[in-house]
């Protein structure tokens, strides 16, 4: 995404005008924009006038729409499948000669046109990051996966915020039978086949860091060997050249979500140490160790999480984007401050894309969890809460009855003094 202009004040005020240019970009624009906030772009609006002897005629001009968002459309829809649009739905907050302040309207955000955006609680830090996450240079796909099982495939692209699956392979593969496999054998080559050449297609394997094979059983081997045999006979230098760059994997099932599972392999890391989706890969498979091991150092739920920051326990904060989505801003700057107190203490503070499959295991776990520095046994933290609490209600209600007194002692006083005289 191109940063075509920033101007943010140190309050938080101010806007940036931003240029999409394909699916994750908006996937980031979803994610930045929340309800209040202004959304300033170019747009196509048919225009109808009547003149005075009764006949109409309508054009079509180009006009500048500012609508305070109520709603933005999920790219992709309900699946979260990003393509490269959005629609945004709101009041407009700026009229002119076409529209009319007040109306509702809907401006559709798409690939390689800018648009202004102005927050109305002001840039947070979560917000600021992600700015400058989507416009750094170089960003993109590092990472090619081929998940496949015995006639199924699924080619995928990784980038540190999203999992594209670019294509889906379904090949019927007979069962081996007794007295001859030739039918398993001929089908499961049809089927590596067409694997191989969605390869050749999807995957551009010359610039990827790591493309990762994913099975069970031994047909991620059968397929690796394929792929290399091919190559070899049709001479193709670049992908042979990528050889060093291909990685076996076993997992447990022939999904896409097992994509988690192989991005924890040791030699996976290894090439991949400081990228986004590694760290929030290892950051979920840390936490769920340490909650078999340790559960007393591992917690999960906003409640639970929120106590744990408080009392500044927290090491490795897991924290899903889809968070800070709500459309409460009182909601949104809570999980805000709980970031930058686990960082302000030297803490990590992991933000997980849902369009990754890491992403979608912790919105299982409530969106949020936490790794604890210390041990901490959750029924003694929310009993010593509620004693806290109710400690200051006492002293509150002790206060309010003092001033109630005070006030009362100095009406006797008042009497006794006109008595006297």
């Amino acid at each position: 995404m191109k940063l075509v202009n920033k101007h943010i004040e140190k309050d938080g005020s101010g806007y940036v005008t931003l240029r999409p240019e394909d699916d994750e970009d908006m996937w980031h624009v979803y994610n930045l924009i929340s309800e209040g906030d202004e959304v300033r772009a170019l747009a196509i609006r048919r225009v109808q006038t009547v003149s005075s002897t009764g006949s109409s005629d309508s054009f079509r001009v180009r006009t500048t729409f500012s609508p305070a968002a109520s709603s933005s459309t999920t790219p992709g829809g309900e699946k979260k499948e990003p393509t490269a649009s959005l629609q945004v739905t709101g009041k407009v907050v700026n009229e002119n000669d076409y529209v009319r302040l007040g109306a509702f309207h809907t401006l559709d955000l798409e690939a390689n046109r800018d648009f202004r955006l102005s927050k109305s609680s002001g840039w947070d830090s979560v917000a600021i990051e992600r700015i400058e996450e989507a416009t750094k240079e170089g960003r993109g796909a590092e990472v090619g996966a081929i998940v496949l099982g015995e006639g199924t495939a699924a080619i995928c692209l990784l980038s540190e915020h999203m999992t594209t699956v670019r294509q889906r392979i379904e090949t019927s593969v007979p069962r081996k039978r007794k007295g001859g496999t030739s039918g398993h054998d001929k089908a499961m080559d049809n089927f590596f086949q067409t694997v191989y050449q969605a390869v050749l297609r999807l995957l551009p394997f010359q610039t990827l860091k790591a493309i990762v094979i994913a099975s069970p059983g031994f047909t991620k081997d059968s397929l690796y060997d394929y792929i290399f045999q091919q190559a070899t006979l049709t001479s193709n230098k670049p992908l042979l050249a990528s050889r060093s760059k291909w990685i076996k994997v076993h997992s447990n099932t022939p999904h896409v979500h097992s994509l988690v599972e192989a991005m924890r392999a040791p030699e996976i890391s290894k090439m991949l140490q400081g990228g986004k989706f590694a760290r929030e890969g290892q950051g979920l498979d840390r936490f769920h160790k340490m909650l078999a091991s340790d559960e007393l150092r591992a917690w999960y739920g906003p409640e639970h999480v929120a106590l744990a920051v408080d009392r500044g326990a927290v090491g490795t904060l897991l924290i899903s984007d889809d968070l800070f989505r709500s459309s409460d801003p009182v909601t949104r700057n809570r999980y805000v401050e709980m970031v930058e107190a686990v960082r302000s203490r030297g803490g990590e503070a992991l933000i997980f894309s849902s369009m990754h499959e890491s992403g979608q295991q912790l919105n299982l776990l409530t969106g949020i969890a936490a790794i604890l520095t210390y041990p901490l046994d959750v029924e003694i933290v929310e009993m010593e809460e509620r004693e806290e609490k109710e400690r200051l209600e006492r002293e509150k209600a002790g206060a309010t009855a003092g001033e109630g007194g005070a006030d009362g002692g100095g009406e006797g006083e008042g009497e006794g003094e006109g008595g006297f005289l």
